[in-house]
């Protein structure tokens, strides 16, 4: 049982904090499979953890959010390494700024935090694609996540220029990383491939060697643990509060009768989808589950999430639940420390708890960052961005016959314009429709560059056009992030299949790849002559407008009055999607960091369906969300 042993595990316990570190030479962290414990420098320890994703906070921000951790009562925080945002390209890395997380990693160790890194192949985290990368699909019958050699190769070759980071920062060797998992509830993936993880498991020994501790998460279930778990990877499960503790820490125990019990994934929170209502979670739950699971002496990690912080840019992944369901740009999670990195009721919550189990930091915990609502900001149309696809796309057009996914085209994120004619005159509205699932994402339909609508995934499939042979058919299409978990995985993008007209299928297709943050980032459209345009206000166009700061850059949050569904850009940085018409979220954050003080901060909107008579955008100091589709879990 597991509750067997509890208080003389207990007692161990609370001589394991009050013993002296040993010295370098001797550090380990082991498995005690007499005890049900870990080893830290052979004495019993257990560890409360908070999950944290470097990539989804400003790296000038990092130092703020873990010293909130550490003085939660946090000893250790746990942290993903997502493949696709560091290797961009096959074998183009990007380890710098906000990328490089090795200088997260020894913030970590300078602030007195412990690590558990969970370092893929593949991590879920409702980020794109579950941190894949989306070139791996540039090869359309690779089996992502099996012992398909082609992935296998990708996986190798990605190992073999992360782990050697890693492995002088493990704790084995000096560093703070006590633990390092093996791919990523497997056990829910429909492959089964043990082929697969006993070649990651011989890939992870191969490159940090035998003395670390590998292991796997999956839910208590006994077909996940069958999946998920094998020998020589310590097994560990997830599950939130509502659980019944003791009938999930059995389920571990059927694949693990001796060692700690782990909880690798104590939800706090839960995660918000466009058009869904606002999760929220108790704190009073959370916190009685987490006494719970430390009474027993088990070692938790609160993920899903400690702090969650945002999606910038492309890199919201997406769940397949009946249909298509794109996370949102906030990350919030409801979790201790919010977007912004603010201290809330729950945090203090778990901290109360912390503190019966464990001594507290010495000191106060640091305050919530201080917020500006710098105000009302008015913008100007610059273009309709048809008429900007020479800067857009300056390499040029592709040909083809029939349409192109992003994947074909090396397309990973943003937009891809696809461009044809009508074949005939249409005097009476004709159906533009195109097959089920192949309009992936979002399919915004102009005629002679006037807006018609929009076509979606697992929605609306069809449009109603007149219009003469001869006449420009433009089909916007957007990429709202690729799913990141359950089977239905090589997630591709763009039109998958052809667009018909009354059921004939259209043809000779110019296909435009969007390079749109490459033109940003180098100062367009501001440093670019305004265009005329006398299209009115629908359809996608670009918005642009400036404002000062009154000598300081703090955080702020931007609210969409009118505006429909976009994309965000403050000083040429990707604050992400916006979608107010659908919700919940109804501002962006943005942080301090990305502003300028003494000098203009350029604003850049893309609108993709219809901008408000008067644009403006309202910069207040609090996130919003639609206060009639909140709920509690």
């Amino acid at each position: 049982s597991a509750r067997m042993g509890l208080p003389a595990l207990a007692l161990l316990l609370a001589v394991g904090l009050l013993h002296t570190q040993a010295s370098p030479s001797a550090r380990s962290f082991q498995l005690d499979y007499e005890r049900n414990c870990f080893l830290k420098d052979g004495v019993p320890f257990r560890y409360i953890s908070g999950s944290i994703h470097y990539a989804r906070v400003p790296r000038p921000a990092w130092r703020d959010r873990l010293l909130k951790m550490h003085m939660s009562g946090l000893s250790a925080v746990q942290v993903y390494v997502p493949w696709n945002y560091h290797e961009v390209l096959p074998g183009v890395y990007d380890f710098a700024g906000n990328r490089d997380v090795e200088a997260f990693l020894d913030l970590t160790a300078e602030l007195g935090l412990l690590v558990i890194l969970r370092p893929g192949p593949y991590i879920c985290a409702e980020w794109e694609m579950g941190g894949l990368p989306a070139w791996l699909l540039w090869k359309p019958n690779i089996i992502l996540r099996s012992s398909d050699p082609a992935y296998l190769a990708a996986v190798d070759s990605w190992l073999h220029v992360l782990l050697p980071k890693i492995k002088s920062r493990l704790y084995q060797h000096g560093g703070n990383i006590i633990s390092v998992q093996v791919e990523n509830e497997y056990g829910s993936y429909y492959a089964c491939d043990y082929g697969y993880l006993r070649h990651l498991l011989g890939s992870f020994r191969a490159l940090l060697g035998n003395e670390v501790l590998l292991f796997t998460t999956d839910s208590p279930s006994a077909e996940e643990l069958r999946c998920g778990t094998l020998q020589g990877l310590y097994a560990t499960i997830d599950f939130g509060p509502g659980s019944n503790v003791t009938e999930a820490f059995d389920a571990q125990r059927h694949v693990e009768p001796k060692g700690p019990l782990v909880n690798s994934e104590y939800y706090t929170g839960w995660l918000d989808y466009w058009g869904d209502a606002h999760a929220s979670t108790s704190a009073a739950w959370v916190a009685r589950g987490l006494e719970d699971m430390l009474q027993l002496g088990a070692s938790v990690n609160m993920q899903y999430m400690f702090h969650g912080g945002t999606n910038f840019a492309y890199w919201s992944g997406a769940d397949y639940k009946d249909q298509y369901k794109p996370v949102t740009t906030s990350y919030d999670y409801d979790a201790p420390l919010s977007e912004a990195g603010d201290p809330t009721e729950k945090l203090f919550a778990i901290r109360k708890v912390i503190s019966k189990f464990q001594p507290l930091p010495v000191g106060p915990m640091p305050p919530a960052t201080p917020k500006y609502a710098y105000g009302r900001v008015t913008l100007q149309k610059y273009a309709d961005l048809l008429d900007v696809l020479d800067v857009l796309c300056p390499s040029g057009p592709i040909q083809s016959q029939f349409p192109l996914t992003f994947e074909a085209i090396k397309q990973a994120h943003g937009f891809v314009v696809y461009h044809t004619q009508l074949p005939r005159d249409i005097p009476d509205p004709a159906t533009l429709d195109a097959p089920p699932h192949s309009i992936c994402d979002r399919g915004y339909v102009m005629l002679q560059k006037k807006y018609q609508g929009t076509l979606e995934r697992d929605r609306q499939i069809a449009l109603h056009v007149t219009g003469r042979a001869g006449d420009a058919l433009d089909v916007l299409l957007e990429n709202m992030g690729r799913i990141s978990f359950g089977a239905n995985f090589s997630d591709f993008k763009g039109l998958l299949e052809n667009i018909s007209l009354d059921s004939d299928p259209l043809s000779n297709w110019l296909i435009y790849p969007l390079a749109i943050d490459t033109a940003v980032q180098q100062g367009w459209p501001h440093t670019a002559v305004p265009k005329s345009s006398s299209r009115g206000r629908t359809g996608p166009a670009f918005y642009t407008g400036t404002f000062e700061t009154p000598g300081i850059a703090w955080d702020t949050f931007v609210k969409f009055p009118g505006w429909s569904k976009g994309q965000l850009w403050i000083n040429g940085f990707n604050l992400g999607r916006y979608w107010t018409h659908r919700g919940p979220q109804q501002t962006l954050f943005v942080p301090g960091s990305v502003l300028h003080v003494g000098c203009s901060n350029n604003i850049t909107v893309l609108e993709l369906e219809g901008a408000p008579l008067t644009p403006v955008l309202l910069f207040i100091d609090q996130p919003l969300f639609n206060r009639t589709l909140r709920h509690s879990t």
